[in-house]
């Protein structure tokens, strides 16, 4: 059966349901009705006769005195006879005294007589029924100068009152049949608007948008009752579903497989960011694959393995053009591929105002608050929006379907969300913001604010690392936007449609890749004694950062200083390994802030140093995963000290890194992970002497406490790991599209 056909068979039904009952109701009331409405009628007419009897008998009491005085029973009945021409009256009489019929019209009943039918006066009118039908007499005194002289009895026909009631009763009818036909239009109408309204409604729930957006004030009041009543439904449903997951499924690659293919249907999973999982460079010895420093690459990278789907970033290596096939695209791993790597080329000009002007030098400044000012050149913003458009139009063209899921990854595309939503609006776009939301204030610098959130509102999901940076986020559209904001569902909705603003804490994957074949905790320290040439009696402190000044590197260093100084005894018995891999050196601020670690590690080394003893080892150079791995099963401390960051994953992979559930974690509570990790040392590392208090407390921890801490750690990043942190996101889009569709659904039908 056809679309229109159901809809057709559901109207009639609705229909006949409606006036069925108002046609039975209508004909009871008819035949209730025509009869009173013939006795009022006959009522008014016998009233109307009896007035018109005494009027006429009036008028003719002088002539008829004079004829009667001149008993002329010629002209008598003569008169009577052109009396008789009006049509309703039917004949005359006249009796005298005595009751005696002494003149009438060759018409008056013979078998009436003087007197009325059933009854022996001449003072009250009756109705009799002739063979020519209905007839009313009635019998008024005639009056001669005074003195009574009879009686004139007058005939009117009925006929007339009788043809009257049948009209009236056809009328009736016809009356009631047109109130029937219009009261069921009405009532159809009204309640064919009321459904439609109702649905269109649950329509705009299921689709997020807001109701009161969507309807005044009078037409949308009965709907809220049902709103909330699904709303609260949907989040009891997600709430026990979430916790369902939380409690009883073990997300590892395969189950995030597994989920693909059941709530997704295997749809196509595409990632979009600038940096690229696997660099390509050329060396002496040929081209070498190379994984960038980046806490982006380390969540996201596992993901796409068990996604088998098409990462989309910037081509930034110098071998990475010789390596791709026609289309721009390589298969990674290199060692065991599993999805496709595509490569967009940015030109040195574009890189420049794109990547390391607009974003590095305007966004993540802005985001950070960490004391650098952030630059916004015009410039900037157009490359910016130039290259926002070459990724979406690669999108689009790797995209297999009319919706697949995108996952958009961090600030270099704010303004991309927007511009695939415009060219796929089927498609499921899920954007993750990797850094901190800043305030309103703070975020109102930007000159390009508003085009900045109408982009990122083109995502179906907006992921942020913790719930503050969400109610940022909320505040800054409803600060700047036009668009109706719901704090208490976490969405917002603006022209028509809808973006669920949720927190998703990003994580790592658990255990590391390639963990199984790292060398034993005392062999990974024993290499790193050696390749540091650090004396065994020596703890060692970490820390693994890219060299950016969000990190806090300049105050751990201070921190390290404070404590070696508060606490001589650590001279010589303690040293701090610090990898920072050089991060968008082009960048002045960036170039002043290397010099400044450098100067301050330098610093720290003349005044602490000794033969065979250096107290800070500062390694500014890129570090491989595996590599770095072995540095964090040999530190006894690491230290993460951002000054604002979103998560920082180095504080879980160090955790995940120690299978010994020994070693300490001093860790800012300015990240992400201080909201999760909670058995770690928490400080604010802005305060120095805080900080080499924690160090200090960190480096003299009892054995025991260590493990019970690292235990209870090591259990949260293992339950909450990277492939959960996708699940979330990838099952809260399930739910948004199953929405979507069944919205769609109500609306063919409607």
């Amino acid at each position: 059966m056809s679309l229109r056909s159901i809809k057709s068979s559901r109207s009639l039904r609705l229909t006949l349901r409606f006036v069925i009952p108002l046609i039975v109701v209508m004909t009871l009331l008819a035949y209730l009705l025509v009869p009173l409405v013939d006795k009022m009628t006959l009522k008014w007419s016998v009233r109307d006769l009896d007035a018109r009897s005494r009027l006429i008998t009036s008028a003719f009491q002088e002539p008829l005195g004079e004829l009667l005085l001149q008993g002329n029973k010629t002209k008598i009945n003569n008169w009577f006879a052109r009396v008789i021409q009006d049509e309703r009256l039917y004949a005359l009489g006249y009796c005298d005294g005595t009751g005696r019929l002494l003149y009438h019209t060759a018409s008056f009943p013979a078998a009436l007589g003087c007197s009325l039918p059933g009854t022996s006066s001449y003072d009250s009118p009756a109705l009799l029924q002739l063979p020519r039908g209905l007839v009313h007499v009635a019998v008024n005194p005639v009056s001669v100068d005074g003195v009574s002289r009879g009686s004139l009895m007058l005939v009117h026909d009925m006929s007339y009152a009788q043809r009257r009631s049948e009209d009236t009763r056809k009328y009736i009818v016809v009356f009631f049949i047109v109130l029937c036909l219009i009261v069921s239009f009405i009532t159809v109408l009204i309640a064919h608007l009321s459904w439609r309204g109702w649905i269109a409604g649950v329509r705009m729930f299921l689709r997020g948008d807001e109701i009161n957006r969507s309807f005044p004030e009078s037409s949308h009041s009965e709907l809220q009752p049902l709103v909330g009543d699904l709303k609260a439904l949907l989040r009891a449903v997600d709430a026990e579903k979430r916790l369902d997951d939380d409690m009883t499924f073990t997300w590892d690659a395969a189950a995030l497989r597994t989920l693909l293919h059941k709530q997704l249907m295997g749809d196509q999973i595409i990632v979009v960011s600038n940096r690229e999982p696997y660099i390509h460079v050329k060396t002496a010895e040929g081209i070498k694959v190379n994984r960038p420093a980046s806490g982006l690459v380390t969540a996201v990278e596992p993901v796409m393995r068990a996604c088998s789907g098409t990462w989309i970033a910037h081509g930034s290596g110098t071998a990475d053009y010789d390596v791709v096939d026609k289309k721009d695209h390589v298969r990674v791993p290199p060692d065991h591929p599993e999805y496709t790597l595509r490569r967009i080329w940015l030109s040195k000009e574009e890189e420049s105002g794109y990547y390391y002007g607009f974003a590095n030098e305007g966004i993540w400044p802005l985001c950070h608050i960490a004391h650098v000012r952030p630059v916004f050149r015009t410039s900037d913003w157009l490359q910016y929006m130039a290259i926002n458009k070459r990724f979406a139009a690669a999108v689009i063209s790797e995209a297999q379907r009319d919706d697949p899921v995108i996952l958009v990854q961090d600030y270099h595309f704010a303004l991309l969300p927007d511009m695939i939503r415009r060219a796929m609006p089927r498609a499921t776009v899920i954007t993750f913001w990797h850094i901190p939301w800043p305030n309103p204030e703070s975020f109102g610098i930007c000159p390009w604010r508003e085009e900045l959130l109408k982009g990122m509102l083109g995502s179906t999901i907006l992921g942020f690392h913790t719930p503050f940076h969400c109610t940022n986020f909320l505040e800054t559209v409803d600060r700047y936007l036009e668009a109706r904001v719901n704090y208490a569902s976490s969405t917002i909705a603006r022209h028509g449609s809808m973006t669920l603003v949720e927190a998703y804490p990003i994580s790592i994957q658990f255990p590391p890749a390639g963990h199984a074949r790292l060398p034993a905790i005392a062999q990974c320290r024993d290499y790193v004694r050696k390749e540091m040439n650090i004396e065994k009696t020596c703890l060692i402190g970490l820390g693994v950062d890219r060299l950016d000044y969000t990190k806090g590197i300049i105050e751990r260093l201070r921190a390290l200083e404070c404590m070696l100084e508060n606490h001589p005894d650590m001279v010589g018995r303690f040293c701090f390994i610090q990898i920072a891999a050089p991060s968008r050196s082009e960048i002045e601020d960036y170039q002043a802030f290397d010099a400044r670690v450098r100067a301050l590690a330098a610093q720290i080394n003349l005044k602490y140093s000794a033969p065979g003893y250096l107290p800070v080892h500062l390694k500014v150079e890129h570090h491989e995963p595996e590599e770095v791995n072995l540095y964090y099963r040999a530190a006894d401390v690491c230290m993460v000290t951002s000054l604002h960051d979103g998560m920082n994953l180095v504080a879980k992979e160090y955790v995940a890194a120690r299978d010994d559930e020994q070693g300490v974690l001093v860790l800012s509570r300015f990240t992400g992970a201080a909201h999760e990790l909670y058995e770690a040392l928490i400080v604010n590392p802005y305060h120095i002497e805080q900080t080499a208090d924690a160090l200090y407390q960190a480096l003299t921890m009892p054995v025991f406490e260590q493990q019970a801490r690292m235990c209870s750690m090591r259990s949260m990043v293992s339950n909450f790991n990277i492939y959960r942190w996708a699940a979330r996101m990838l099952l809260d889009a399930a739910r948004v599209r199953q929405r979507e569709k069944l919205a769609d659904r109500i609306g063919v039908q409607l």
